[in-house]
């Protein structure tokens, strides 16, 4: 394979592939060519790319002769289609969706915490969820630290995690409540509109909704400890962009939260912000665009021996899914891993 990769973005012109397209611009990815790709319907349409405008061709089985890379964001089911198909022509893939994740066959990476395991990669390389992401960039300093026996995690997260139909269901219930009209929900099961709704995704029998299973079984897996009890509850919030999160751990070692700033200020990936006497502290309005996780509020919990709260902020389409993709496929090249075994 050459230095420079043939490069495909697959689901090119929804929320997420736009953003690896932006992504790959400002990180000046060493593409040789980048290819969108997209259902029929999208066939004909454009996506900027370093000042042009890029053609849409259709995704489809035979589309990846000659591609060294393909990005995929283009839903669990388009994965589970198309994948296979990419890898078989000698294509690597890093897919966003859910469908490969706890394969495994297939590695789950965030580059902060376990770049190591792109080393064993088969061809198909899964991107975790949003939440989980922002997630384990804040807890891997303090899991080697002091090892993490237990995480209790609630999420406020945004509508742009459902998708552009998403944005514009809130934008257009936030207009008609202001103007005194009813509004419809159509994407969600009820309002958003200066609503919070306990419900992201369907609900499975142990009462966990399927998002809150994939932070608990996503975290395992990065983390490669089985020992870590995890128990989520995630919430949509009436914010466009920034996921945030309330987290408490349990560690076995004791760690003070001046211990925890100075672990975070060096961390990977990490920005603290932590002046609560300044009224300073993470914000989703402030994170949106930025490649960075912002951690603050950190304190001790004070009901258990060694327990530690932080609040968690990060963009949702950019380190949650967009820019931990490209990131991967960084280090990938960097450790000549951009092949099919």
């Amino acid at each position: 394979m050459s230095k420079n990769p043939v490069v495909a973005v697959c689901g090119a012109t929804g929320a997420v592939g736009r953003e690896m397209l932006k992504v790959l611009e400002d990180r000046d990815f060493p593409c040789a060519n980048v290819i969108p790709m997209a259902s029929a319907r999208s066939v004909g349409k454009t996506v900027p790319f370093r000042d042009e405008e890029l053609p849409v061709i259709e995704l489809t089985d035979d589309a990846f002769e000659g591609v060294d890379l393909a990005l995929f964001s283009a839903g669990g089911g388009t994965s589970e289609r198309f994948a296979p198909s990419a890898a078989k022509a000698g294509c690597v893939v890093v897919d966003n969706s859910s469908a490969w994740r706890m394969n495994p066959e297939c590695p789950l990476v965030v580059p902060e915490v376990n770049p190591h395991d792109l080393e064993w990669h088969k061809g198909i390389i899964a991107n975790p969820n949003c939440s989980t992401i922002q997630m384990m960039v804040a807890l891997k300093p303090i899991h080697d630290e002091a090892r993490i026996k237990r995480v209790v995690v609630s999420t406020y997260q945004a509508v742009s995690g459902t998708g552009q139909k998403a944005i514009e269901e809130l934008e257009n219930q936030v207009r008609r409540l202001m103007s005194g009209q009813p509004v419809v929900a159509d994407v969600y099961p009820h309002q958003i509109g200066f609503n919070c709704l306990p419900q992201i995704d369907v609900f499975l029998d142990n009462g966990y909704t399927k998002e809150e299973m994939k932070m608990v079984n996503e975290t395992i897996k990065i983390m490669g400890d089985p020992s870590i009890r995890v128990t989520a509850t995630c919430v949509r919030v009436p914010v466009f962009y920034g996921h945030s999160e309330s987290v408490n751990i349990e560690t076995e070692q004791k760690l003070t939260a001046d211990d925890v700033r100075a672990l975070l200020a060096t961390a990977p990936g990490v920005v603290v912000e932590d002046y609560p006497e300044k009224k300073i502290y993470p914000m989703a309005i402030n994170c949106a665009g930025l490649d960075d996780t912002f951690v603050g509020r950190i304190r001790e919990d004070e009901t258990i021996e060694n327990g530690i709260n932080m609040w968690i902020v990060s963009d949702n389409i950019r380190k949650g899914a967009a820019l931990n993709a490209v990131q991967i496929a960084e280090v990938l090249l960097q450790r000549n891993l951009l092949r099919v075994p």
